[in-house]
């Protein structure tokens, strides 16, 4: 089966930059650009498969009309998101529900468990990750008094950085990092506190007992702990693996060929240059690996980044 290359779809933002034109090369709508959906095929911002005999065509009809492209696997929606996320601004302080509270309270959506890769990020930056109150009670507190300097809790960050992001835990993106974003196909977002910023003259729309409800308290860090190997042709890194999908970064040299699993593989090459199966890749290309593909053959040097269902 041939390799399915997408035509990425862009998403204003209040917190958007250029980062998407300027690192990548993208053709943006504006200058505040804030989300490449790189692979989707959720309602609200959905590819199309670029060149080949699916030209034109909706991933989301490929899913349904060649469930056996994707290797058959269970579901009646595409299970994941690929974004590249350019954050010129701080995001929300947000929190996103698990399946359970989704499906009853957004209309049957997924939730949302997420991770991020940090692409680069300006020097001192931090990102929000967790909170400090010591149970449900204190958290409520918190919120409705609007102690967020003593609610919030911020990490530090570097390039490379990666963490996994389940339902539940408070986050934020700051201003300055660009991020690849691999989650559950959900748009469902509750943002608890938004820096009483203004969007065309009013405050953004706050979801405070939708968050209270979700928050979990007291806050524990979902530890991912990449595992780093070297393979002919790459330095692997094994990101992270839980219930929704799979992740790996592959940093190739040369010449490297790898067996993608039983299903269908996604890739986002994220730096460098090189080939697959002799079609050439730059940065801020994506693809699918249809299940069934047999050997990718991958000549450069690039690092690419990989997801992959559970």
């Amino acid at each position: 089966m041939e390799l399915l290359f997408l035509e990425p779809v862009f998403i204003e933002a209040i917190w958007g930059g250029t980062r998407l034109r300027d690192v990548f090369g993208y053709e943006i709508p504006s200058d505040t650009t804030g989300e490449c959906w790189a692979i989707s095929a959720h309602e609200n911002g959905e590819c199309k498969i670029a060149g080949g005999i699916y030209d034109g065509r909706r991933l989301s009809a490929l899913w349904k009309e060649k469930p056996e492209i994707f290797g058959n696997y269970p579901g009646d929606k595409f299970p994941l998101l690929v974004k590249i996320i350019d954050a010129k601004k701080d995001l929300s302080i947000q929190v996103h529900p698990d399946d359970f509270y989704a499906k009853i309270h957004e209309n049957g959506s997924l939730g949302k468990t997420e991770c991020w890769y940090i692409l680069d990020c300006e020097p001192g930056t931090e990102i929000a990750i967790g909170h400090h109150a010591k149970d449900r009670e204190e958290m409520e507190a918190m919120i409705r008094d609007h102690r967020w300097k003593e609610f919030i809790r911020t990490v530090p960050i570097k390039r490379g950085d990666f963490f996994q992001i389940e339902p539940g835990c408070v986050h934020a993106i700051k201003g300055g990092t660009l991020v690849l974003e691999t989650q559950q196909s959900s748009d469902i977002t509750y943002r608890v506190y938004d820096y009483d910023r203004l969007s065309n003259g009013k405050p953004r729309q706050l979801h405070v007992e939708q968050s209270i409800a979700n928050i979990r308290a007291p806050f524990k860090e979902a530890l991912a702990d990449p595992e780093t190997e070297k393979v002919p042709g790459a330095v692997h890194t094994h990101l992270v693996s839980c219930k929704f999908y799979s992740v790996d970064k592959y940093d190739i040299d040369g010449v490297f060929t790898k067996e993608f699993g039983r299903y269908f593989t996604n890739v986002s090459i994220i730096s460098g240059r090189g080939s697959v199966n002799g079609i050439p890749l730059e940065a801020g290309q994506h693809f699918i690996v249809p299940a069934k593909s047999g050997e990718c053959r991958f000549e450069g040097k690039m690092s690419i980044i990989c997801s992959n269902p559970e």
